[in-house]
């Protein structure tokens, strides 16, 4: 076999995403002969043993690229494994029949879409900052919401120290006491909507993802998941 990147070569065996496999790798899970190395380093699979956290990682022979879809409930981290004993997403996709990892992340306390796969390049390819493809959230807000705090959240907004980009919003409806929002974001900082509604004193109770681009949830069931279409695995790698 050809020479390859560590966290090209873990990805590709459908244990994490690539990213994923940086962060493990910087946190000196992941070995190589039994020792810790450092990011960027080249194994040859022919010859190199490499293990996470003790445990080894193979290149599964045959192995078919699977890309699913989860309406991922509130209450589940968007992980493998969690090191808190939570509730984890890979428990929802057990009878997939493979090792899938999600693509980008959920707080634990929001709900909705989901890819999952275990085709790392295109993980890694969505999930990274140059792909911009933009991700549509329902988001329930206790009360009315103004004039002045839609435009808000409509404009350029400072985060943790980096400015936002605008993101699209709009009132879906409003009544009994609260108000459904429409947001459409073309990046995703960690817990970016929180942090915005909270910033112009907006109390979010429901936060779902409805839709990747133009791949939407639809009517699927909370905590069930679906096999993308051709189609959508398509739409996916033009980005």
């Amino acid at each position: 076999m050809e020479p390859i990147r560590l966290q090209k070569f873990v990805a590709e065996c459908g244990l994490m995403s690539r990213r994923a496999a940086e962060k493990e790798i910087s946190a000196g899970n992941i070995t190589v002969n039994g020792e810790a190395v450092e990011l960027g380093r080249v194994i040859d699979p022919s010859r190199d043993k490499v293990a996470y956290r003790g445990r080894p990682v193979l290149k599964k022979r045959n192995s078919h690229k699977l890309y699913l879809m989860l309406n991922k409930p509130r209450g589940y981290v968007t992980t493998m494994s969690d090191d808190k004993d939570r509730k984890c997403v890979a428990s929802l996709v057990k009878d997939v029949g493979e090792r899938v990892y999600p693509v980008g992340r959920l707080d634990y306390e929001s709900e909705g879409m989901l890819i999952m796969t275990n085709d790392g390049d295109l993980a890694n390819k969505l999930m990274h900052p140059s792909h911009h493809i933009p991700k549509t959230y329902n988001v329930r807000i206790e009360g009315d919401v103004t004039k002045e705090q839609l435009k808000r959240l409509s404009s350029e907004m400072e985060i943790d120290g980096y400015t936002i980009q605008p993101v699209e919003c709009k009132v879906l409806r409003a009544k009994n006491g609260y108000t459904m929002l429409e947001m459409v974001l073309k990046e995703g900082r960690n817990r970016q909507i929180r942090k915005m509604c909270e910033q112009v004193g907006l109390e979010i109770s429901i936060l779902r993802r409805v839709a990747v681009g133009d791949i939407e949830m639809t009517d699927l069931r909370a905590g069930k998941w679906r096999w993308l279409t051709r189609e959508e695995i398509e739409y996916l790698k033009k980005w």
